[in-house]
This record gives C-alpha cells, sequence and structure tokens, in this order.
C-alpha cells in the first residue's frame, strides 16, 4: 500500500499542493515499472493489451474513490473505472488513464426484507452465489466475470429479463461519488434525477457508483432450454420466432443464436421461470411454427445456481468462475472479439436477408436477446429500449484480425440499421457505431446532457463516446 503522497506524486503532481493537509489514508497503487502492473491493467479483452494507463488505483472504500476523482479534477487526469473490465471498446483500460479498479468494493449483504447491498466491484457469479446461499436471486447477464456496475447502469439484459425486468429495474438507490468528490445516495426520494440516469445511462458519465441495493426475488427452479434447428431453418425460424416470443408468457426469455458460414450453427435457448412440463407445448408451438424438427431438443430443470452456472459455463466451486487475469484466482478466459448491437424494433419483414447478414459476416455469432414482458412494462428510467421486441448482437473473433473484425462488423451493423432502425445498447458500445448519441439513448439523450452538465460541468468523466 502506498501513502496518500506517493499516489499524489506519482499520478498527479501538480495537485499536491492543492491537496495538502488532507487525510493521509492509504491507496494502493500501481504504476508502469511495478512488476503487478502488467497483469493489474488488463481488462477483459486481449486486443487491448498494449493500452498503459498512467495508474491503477485500487480502491477499497468510498473515501479511496473520493481521493482518485480529486486528483482527476484538480490535474485535469482522464479517470475512468473498472469492475469488470467488459468495455468492447476497451475504456476501462484506456491509454493514460488513471484506473480506478473497484473489485475492493464486493461486499454482499442479502438483507432479511429481500433486498441486497451489492458493491460496485462485485462480479455476477459472486453475486449469484450470494443470492443463493440466502435463498433469493435477481435478473442479470449470463457472463461470470461482467462486473455489476457496468451491467446495471446500461440497464442490464438477462435469461429472465421477460420475467423480472431489467437489471436496473430492480435497483432501489446506489451510491455514488459525483464528480464534484461529493459521496451521494441517489433513489426515487434523494437525487431522483441522478437515479433516473443510472438506470440506463451507461457507466462512466456521472462518476464512480460505490455500491447498490436492489430488490430481489424468492429463489425458485428454473427450467433451461436448447434446441438446435437445421441450418435451412434459419429464415423460417426469424420469421416466426418475434410473434412465438411476443405471445409467450413472461416466465419465457429466449435468444437466436446463429454462427456464420454457409451452413450456420441456428439455436434457440434461453430460460423458463417454471417447470418442463409448463414449457413443453411453448417449445412444442415453436417448432410446429418454424416447420421442422430440431436436430437437438434439451430442457432441464435447475435451481437458481445451477442455472446461472449452466449459462456462464463454469462451476463456482471449482474456481472456474473466477477472472483468470488481474489476481482473480480462476479459470475463466479472456475475449478476443468485436462486438456491436442494433435493437429489433418491429417484426422481421424479410427474414431472409437478416439470415444472410447473418451467414455472411465472416467469423461471427449473432444473438437476437428477447425483451417485451416485464421490461417493456418497466419503471420510468434511462433505458430507451422499452418497446423494441429484442436486442440484436453481433460478434466477430479476431480470426482474420482486429481490422478486418471491425469491418465486417461494421457492415452488418449498417445492413441492420437500414432494416430495423439506428439504434444500439449502450453495454454493447461500438467505437464506429454513426450517431451513437441517439443510437445508445434514444428519447433520453436530451435529460441525460441535462444531469451530466448539472453533475458533470466540468467534464471530469468526459471520452470519446460519453454524454459529458
Amino acid at each position: 500500500m502506498l501513502r496518500r503522497r506517493a499516489l499524489l506524486q506519482s499520478v498527479a503532481l501538480g495537485a499536491v499542493s492543492a491537496l495538502a493537509g488532507k487525510s493521509t489514508m492509504d491507496v494502493q497503487l500501481i504504476r508502469p515499472g511495478d512488476a503487478a502492473y502488467r497483469d493489474a491493467k488488463l481488462g477483459y479483452f486481449t486486443h487491448y493489451d498494449a493500452q498503459r494507463p498512467s495508474a491503477i488505483a485500487r480502491v477499497v472504500s468510498p473515501a479511496d474513490v473520493q481521493r482518485c476523482i480529486e486528483i482527476a479534477r484538480t490535474d485535469r487526469t482522464r479517470i475512468t473505472a473498472r469492475c469488470g473490465g467488459h468495455s468492447y471498446p476497451g475504456y476501462s483500460t484506456a491509454d493514460g488513464a488513471l484506473v480506478v479498479d473497484v473489485r475492493g468494493l464486493n461486499r454482499i449483504d442479502v438483507r432479511a426484507d429481500g433486498t441486497a447491498e451489492v458493491g460496485a466491484g462485485v462480479l455476477l457469479m459472486d453475486l449469484y452465489l450470494a443470492l443463493a446461499n440466502a435463498g433469493r436471486m435477481m435478473p442479470a447477464g449470463t457472463c461470470a466475470t461482467v462486473g455489476i456496475s457496468g451491467l446495471t447502469l446500461g440497464g442490464g439484459i438477462g435469461v429472465t429479463a421477460r420475467a423480472f425486468g431489467l437489471t436496473s429495474d430492480r435497483l432501489v438507490s446506489a451510491r455514488i461519488v459525483t464528480p464534484d468528490g461529493v459521496l451521494r445516495t441517489v433513489s426515487a426520494a434523494e437525487n431522483a434525477d441522478l437515479f433516473w440516469a443510472l438506470r440506463g445511462g451507461g457507466g462512466g458519465n456521472f462518476g464512480i457508483v460505490t455500491s447498490f441495493v436492489f430488490r430481489t426475488e424468492p429463489a425458485r427452479n428454473l427450467t433451461t432450454f436448447t434446441l438446435q434447428f437445421p441450418s435451412a431453418a434459419l429464415p423460417s425460424l426469424l420469421s416466426v420466432w418475434p410473434d412465438w416470443q411476443g405471445k409467450a408468457p413472461d416466465a419465457l426469455t429466449s435468444t437466436v443464436g446463429v454462427g456464420s458460414g454457409a451452413n450456420p450453427y441456428v439455436e434457440v435457448g434461453g430460460c423458463f421461470v417454471g417447470t418442463p412440463a409448463n414449457l413443453k407445448p411453448l417449445l412444442d408451438d415453436l417448432v410446429r411454427r418454424v416447420g421442422s424438427q430440431p436436430t437437438s431438443r434439451r430442457e432441464t430443470e435447475q435451481g437458481f445456481l445451477a442455472a446461472m452456472e449452466r449459462f456462464a459455463w463454469c462451476r463456482v466451486n471449482d474456481g472456474s468462475c473466477k477472472p483468470s487475469w488481474n489476481g482473480g484466482g480462476g479459470s475463466q478466459s479472456r475475449g478476443s472479439y468485436v462486438a456491436t448491437s442494433r435493437m429489433l424494433t418491429k417484426p422481421i419483414a424479410d427474414p431472409q436477408k437478416l439470415a444472410d447478414i447473418f451467414k455472411n459476416t465472416p467469423h461471427s455469432y449473432n444473438m437476437i436477446d428477447a425483451l417485451g414482458g416485464a421490461v417493456g412494462r418497466g419503471p420510468a428510467t434511462a433505458f430507451p429500449h422499452r418497446a423494441a421486441v429484442a436486442s440484436i448482437q453481433v460478434e466477430c473473433t479476431l480470426a482474420a484480425g482486429e481490422t478486418n473484425a471491425r469491418r465486417d462488423m461494421g457492415v452488418a451493423r449498417d445492413e441492420l440499421g437500414t432494416m430495423f432502425g439506428a439504434t444500439g445498447y449502450v453495454n454493447y458500445l461500438d467505437p464506429q457505431m454513426p450517431d451513437w448519441a441517439q443510437a445508445y439513448y434514444g428519447s433520453s439523450l436530451t435529460r441525460l446532457r441535462e444531469v451530466a452538465r448539472k453533475y458533470d460541468p466540468d467534464r471530469v468523466f468526459a471520452f470519446a463516446q460519453g454524454i459529458a
């Protein structure tokens, strides 16, 4: 641990005199040249490994976060928060930035009233384990090493979204250090404008959250399922899936997954809050509509934690759900792909064209994640896509290099935009997204900019795709 004076001297020499006489509490700081720097600076994606933050501050308290923001304000140092490090454009490991690593803020307290206080540094599988141990559950994502902070701030699409809403819809309150260095509580009753913005306004825009309080649900058994269809059935599947999913009960949330190539991998998978017996007629109806029998079909009833392990392809009891980088101590692998998104805003009028986009995007895997249900009826928040049928994500591996992957991904993104409109999901940030602010924030953009000007008039948290 380094004393605060060392932190100031190494990151923001110009701020020393302005901060003289303040508290000398410790912050662990890792700088270029330190033995731990090479691993500490890594995020989830391998293609950003060459980026060099000016320092990584490992914070363990809101006061630590306040000191880091004070430094950034005084010396005009770029500052960024990092939890899971899954930023698609690599913003949480940016060159020259002071990276505030919040993983030390990892306390989870599941209360008797069914709410859970969750530190901003908690990763999803650690949250699921704590909730399951307390007999609770809540909607969130499927990647074990995604951080609760970024997921929540962007909205939070997950495999039980139609039943229980977005992750951000479950937010009761949060604690955030705003750019002026003040630790604030935000809720429907306190700083309500900022509370609105934090539920869908994107990470890194309004300060650094230190903790959340969520409403949870009693844990219950879930039925996970996967149906793999012949590749020739893809246009038919795309034609019937939106209506089938839209008319299904809220208990059912599904995803269409399509690999690229002349004979793509085609599947429908998801989660049903209920038993296999009640799910079976719904899946039978999908098969009937598609007009082609699946080549494989699986329905498995599981407890909440086991279901989340299944989606994450890991087990909490053997360390396989923990990161293999940044001292995570586990074996979860890192990512080597780029991604973009659009929102499915209307019925698929030309399923063959959509099938061709997926098939013809090299080295891609494409996902259509259902919305509607509880998401469509959700509270008034900054998340702008309540009326969307689904989100569409296009992931391209780096098999042919990053430049080619981004080019091919961009072609698919623009073709999808022609079909469904200039929209996108802020948690799948694409640095080349045309008119990105309107795409990600839609009708919420004007109000979000007002909130940003109010809380960050000096643009402390400005970045390439930041609201400020």
